[in-house]
């Protein structure tokens, strides 16, 4: 019974034009109409994955939060895969009522809307690795305000491409369509750009000679940095160029012949495969860690600096350990001369026994036995006759004879 109502409302005659607005599309698009028994199953599999995703990234912006360690980026990329669950969701109810334009608008705008987190994080390690490369460039005012005014596009687009979706949909005024799709092509070009710049930039600041050493910020290789962002954008860019260029081929034709470009394959790979990827590789490769530059750095030199936690950390160990000498291998071996030996007890704040006054055996005229030439047994007998015996055969210890003793 259930699968007959579905058939039914799948195969509605096409009569809305007549119901009002919001009216169906009338040309064909990426991925075209979703359907139950292709659609959903595909979107089950990408939500899940989705959701390992999100799950991950904030575990990790936990985990550093908790040990004051901020790194703000991971929780964007938990807020991309939240938006990403969203969009499974819209798509597998947009199968299940095809018809509803409403539900329609809504997929389209978060299939859309959500990859424009991972283009804003793509951009923030391209600046930390240029800033990093090329500190005196890197960190110059105009290129701060030209990233914010690059953001500041970014959003403007974002909301003309939401307002020419659901307007495209509300009007049947052919002008007014063609405004539309202008902007939705506005916008994807602009978002193919967005995607293309972080490699630019990093291929950029290797091709300009540097002036100053590497500012190494965050753990792990500056040339692994170089290569995840390098590998993330161009798979972001792949699906961004590919988008936009499907919308400039065969954004006219009607939906009922669409064009093997706009198949339901293609939507999938490179719209949530490419992403996922990308999702995955931040979570294994620890960008968290790789990317992560202090506090408040607003400047060169800024990067390399220890944060907060991190001082107090080792502020507290230099206490734990001051006044610990540890002991050199010409120490324990007695290797040292006399001036070494003079210069460590200097070091160590004591003070050599010539510096304290203190008078050695020699010097008060005692000399040992070796230097006599008394053996050690012959060094025994004279104790003996100074009235020092053995206590015991096989004890080494010496004790004073008492006179009175028999």
């Amino acid at each position: 019974m259930a699968s007959a109502i579905l058939l039914n409302r799948q195969a509605a005659p096409m009569n809305e034009m007549a119901m009002g607005p919001p009216y169906p599309a009338t040309t064909a698009a990426l991925g075209g109409l979703p359907t139950i028994s292709l659609d959903v199953p595909i979107c089950a599999v990408f939500f899940v994955l989705f959701m390992i995703g999100a799950v991950s990234h904030m575990i990790i912006f936990q985990v550093n939060v908790k040990r004051g360690h901020k790194f703000i980026l991971s929780g964007m990329l938990f807020g991309f895969c939240m938006s990403r669950l969203m969009t499974m969701v819209l798509r597998i109810v947009w199968a299940v009522y095809p018809h509803d334009a409403k539900i329609a608008i809504a997929a389209n705008v978060f299939v859309a809307a959500g990859v424009v987190l991972l283009f804003i994080i793509n951009l923030l390690f391209a600046q930390r690795i240029l800033r990093a490369s090329h500190p005196n460039s890197g960190w110059h005012p105009i290129l701060h305000y030209a990233f914010m005014a690059i953001y500041v596009i970014i959003v403007l687009s974002l909301i003309a491409l939401i307002i020419s979706v659901v307007q495209a949909n509300y009007t049947l005024n052919l002008n007014t369509k063609r405004i539309d799709h202008d902007i939705q092509l506005y916008g994807g070009t602009y978002y193919a750009f967005v995607s293309f710049l972080p490699i630019l930039l990093v291929l950029g600041g290797l091709v300009i000679p540097r002036k100053t050493r590497v500012e190494k910020f965050g753990s792990g290789r500056f040339r692994h940095k170089i290569a995840i962002l390098l590998v993330s954008a161009t798979l972001l860019c792949l699906g961004a160029t590919f988008r936009v260029g499907v919308n400039y081929a065969g954004g006219n034709r009607p939906r009922e012949d669409p064009a093997g470009y706009q198949s339901k394959a293609c939507f999938y790979i490179f719209n949530f495969t490419v992403e996922i990827i990308v999702i995955y590789l931040y979570v294994i490769v620890r960008v968290d860690k790789r990317f992560w530059v202090p506090n408040k750095s607003h400047g060169p030199g800024d990067y390399s600096r220890k944060s907060e936690a991190e001082e107090a950390g080792a502020e507290k160990e230099r206490e734990s350990t001051e006044g610990i000498h540890i002991t050199s291998e010409e120490e324990t071996f007695d290797d040292m001369s006399r001036e070494d030996l003079a210069r460590s007890d200097r070091e160590k704040g004591t003070v050599p026994d010539e510096e304290k006054g203190v008078v050695s055996d020699e010097e008060k005229g005692i000399v040992p036995n070796e230097k006599k030439g008394i053996s050690a047994h012959e060094g025994l007998k004279h104790g003996q006759c100074h009235g020092m015996i053995p206590l015991d055969p096989h004890h080494s210890s010496m004790a004073t004879l008492d006179p009175n003793m028999p």
